[in-house]
């Protein structure tokens, strides 16, 4: 895992350690300390850490005008012993929608496991968004299912189209576009 690096075809439009509105604004980053890992497994130092000991994120995108956010993440997400989604929610989400962002893009190409506990801080981001989205991109198929086995599903679009996306390809505004359809389409 420790060469597994953040999506970094973006940077030269959005870096949230240069972002005054980013929870991680000032941020320093060596190329060569690992310091973050996911169990006995070292992270590449590109990856934030949020307060979780087992799931990191990086922030690829935010922009203001649109009112969207794109978020890349890595390891295992287990809200049943980290609670995740409440510090994920409270650390990072809530300042972020506090800027007006309304409409997320998660990224799970590499996020391994999904460990439930309850739903309330799903439904509570999910209420808080008024006409916005959390979106789940390339999340494994036993993730999205467990999700679905909690009912969290409700609160997130994910499934079809939005499983195998190529989105690597693409600059950031191309792939909101596109997610932007998809919701529509299943919420119209």
């Amino acid at each position: 895992m420790h060469d597994i690096e953040p999506h970094y075809n973006w940077r030269h439009l959005y870096t949230a350690e240069e972002d005054e509105r980013s929870p991680f604004f000032g941020r320093e980053y060596s190329e060569f300390e690992f310091t973050n890992s996911v169990y006995n497994y070292l992270l590449h130092p590109q990856w934030d850490d949020y307060g979780s000991s087992t799931l990191f994120i990086k922030i690829l995108y935010t922009d203001y005008d649109d009112g969207y956010c794109i978020i890349e993440l890595i390891g295992e997400w287990n809200d049943a012993i980290n609670n995740d989604i409440m510090i994920l929610k409270r650390d990072i989400i809530e300042p972020i929608m506090a800027q007006g962002i309304n409409k997320f893009i998660l990224i799970g190409d590499n996020v391994l496991n999904f460990h439930y506990s309850d739903d309330s801080y799903y439904e509570e981001w999910f209420d808080e968004l008024g006409d916005g989205w959390i979106a789940l991109l390339n999340f494994r198929e036993h993730i999205i299912e467990e999700m679905k086995r909690a009912h969290i599903d409700y609160f997130l679009v994910s499934g079809g189209e939005l499983e195998e996306m190529r989105w690597r390809t693409l600059q950031p505004l191309q792939l909101y576009g596109l997610v932007q359809q998809i919701v529509n389409k299943r919420i119209g």
